[in-house]
């Protein structure tokens, strides 16, 4: 049976069986997984490229990893890069919305100077890239990228508008939930973090493997933002507050989809 054959019905059965499976296993005493499964079967294409041989050693160099970190000065970080709206001459379609939250290490202490980038789909559910073909309408103003640095309290801010579901080809009548895609870089190329921020209430949660690849509850609310009316600014935009945690056993997760 070929990915695109299967019903979500199916597809849900598999996720409950996982579930239910790793529930017990933890009720019996084994912690709660740290990472999504890479071969987590309702997720068709992790589980035909997900590694099957050991990592590769770096050697004895310590500064190997190094030459392949991110370079970037702060000076080529502009304001104007966190504010997904602002790229085009025209306003974006949508519905506009800040989002803000803290980058933290295990202990709750700031991350400074981290440089935090994202990128999205548009309000309809399309990306600005050519390999996204499905019939959902371009937007002329906005192609869905931005980036900022932390401050001193580890925060960062975003403007953009908020991204709608969009059909994959999983399974039938596969549809991903409303998200957006965050890259951390830390100070070090291995202390790369690549995660997804969901949306609050949304229907299309227990449909979707990628998110319930991550098979701990409370794991899988930490990938939640959390809708404040405080952020909220009147006749402008909707604030969503979403903190990151590098490390740890409160750590926010990676992407399945980049975890390979």
């Amino acid at each position: 049976m070929t990915p695109n054959s299967l019903t979500q019905q199916q597809i849900s059965a598999e996720i409950a069986t996982t579930h239910e499976a790793v529930a017990k296993a933890v009720a019996d005493g084994d912690a709660p997984p740290l990472h999504p499964g890479r071969d987590f079967t309702p997720y068709r294409s992790s589980v035909l490229r997900h590694p099957k041989q050991p990592l590769i050693p770096m050697g004895q160099d310590p500064e190997a990893a190094e030459l392949h970190g991110p370079v970037f000065g702060v000076t080529d970080v502009t304001e104007l890069d966190a504010d997904l709206t602002r790229r085009h001459p025209g306003e974006p379609l949508g519905e506009r919305i800040t989002v803000t939250g803290r980058v933290l290490d295990r202990s709750g202490r700031p991350v400074r100077g981290q440089l935090v980038e994202v990128w999205q789909a548009n309000a309809s559910g399309r990306y600005a890239h050519q390999r996204d073909q499905h019939p959902a309408p371009l937007d002329p103003n906005f192609t869905g990228v931005g980036r900022c640095l932390t401050d001193d309290q580890g925060q960062y801010r975003f403007t953009t508008v908020k991204p709608g579901a969009y059909p994959w080809r999983n399974h039938v009548n596969a549809w991903r939930p409303a998200h957006i895609h965050f890259s951390l870089f830390g100070t070090a190329f291995t202390q790369r973090l690549v995660t997804q921020m969901y949306f609050p209430g949304d229907p299309l949660f227990p449909y979707d493997p990628i998110l319930q690849s991550v098979t701990d509850p409370a794991a899988r609310a930490r990938l939640v933002a959390a809708y404040d009316h405080e952020l909220s600014s009147p006749e402008w935009s909707l604030g969503y507050r979403w903190d990151i945690v590098l490390d740890g056993p409160a750590a926010t997760l990676p992407d399945p989809e980049e975890d390979h």
